[in-house]
C-alpha cells in the first residue's frame, strides 16, 4: 500500500467491578491530513469512521455510538499513547559521481542530515537501495549499485548501527529516477535511496 494511513485505536476502560468495559476508537489523520477507514463492530451495531477525529464508543449493551473529538481532547485522553509512537519513517537520496561510489559534493553535506536522523532513533531499521545511470552493461551497473548501497551501510555501521539493522540492495539501471535513453549519463539516476524507520 503506497499511502500509509495513521489510525489510532485505543481502549479506555471505565471503572467499576459490575460495569462492562467500553472501548473508544479515534481515527487520526496522517501527516498530510488524510485518513483511511475503520469499522468498529459491536454486538448490536457498527460505526464506520472515515473522517479525521471521528470516534466510536462501544456501549455496555453491545451498541456503538459515533461521535467526533477535537485535537485537544485526543491529546488529553491519549497523550501517553501518542508520545509512545515511534518516529515516522524518513527518506534520503544521496547522489554519486559517475562510475564509482564517491558522493557528489552536495550529497557529502546531506549525509550529515542522515547521520542526525539515525542518531535520534533508539533502534533504527534502515533500507539502502543503490541505483546507477544507463551508461554501461547491466552486470557492471548491478555491481556498482550494490557497491554504493554497501558503502552507505559501512558508514552507518561505523556510527554504531548494527549491520543486521541495515538492509541493502542494488537495482542497477532498472529503476531510473529520470527516464533517459540508453547510454545517457543522468546524474540524478546515480543514487542511493535510504529509508530510516
Amino acid at each position: 500500500m503506497r499511502r500509509l494511513y495513521a489510525a489510532l485505536i485505543a481502549s479506555l476502560v471505565l471503572g467499576g467491578c459490575a460495569t462492562p468495559s467500553q472501548d473508544l476508537v479515534v481515527l487520526l489523520p496522517d501527516k498530510e491530513g488524510k485518513v483511511g477507514t475503520v469499522v468498529v463492530q459491536g454486538q448490536k451495531g457498527k460505526a464506520v469512521l472515515n473522517t479525521a477525529y471521528a470516534t466510536a464508543r462501544t456501549t455496555t449493551d453491545g451498541g456503538v455510538q459515533r461521535g467526533t473529538a477535537s485535537q485537544s481532547e485526543v491529546k488529553d485522553v491519549f497523550s501517553s499513547a501518542l508520545a509512545a509512537q515511534p518516529p515516522r519513517p524518513v527518506s534520503f537520496i544521496l547522489y554519486f559521481e559517475s562510475g564509482n561510489d564517491e558522493f557528489t559534493e552536495q550529497s557529502k553535506q546531506e549525509v550529515k542530515g542522515l547521520f542526525a536522523e539515525v542518531a535520534r532513533r533508539q533502534a533504527p531499521d534502515i533500507t539502502v537501495i543503490g541505483h546507477t545511470d544507463l551508461v554501461g552493461p547491466d552486470p557492471s551497473n548491478d555491481a556498482l549499485s550494490l557497491q554504493r548501497a554497501e558503502r552507505v551501510k559501512s558508514i552507518l555501521a561505523g556510527m554504531g548501527i548494527p549491520a543486521e539493522r541495515i538492509l541493502t540492495a542494488g537495482r542497477g539501471r532498472r529503476e531510473p529516477l529520470i527516464p533517459t535513453a540508453d547510454g545517457v549519463s543522468e546524474p540524478r539516476n546515480r543514487r542511493v535511496e535510504i529509508n530510516v524507520r
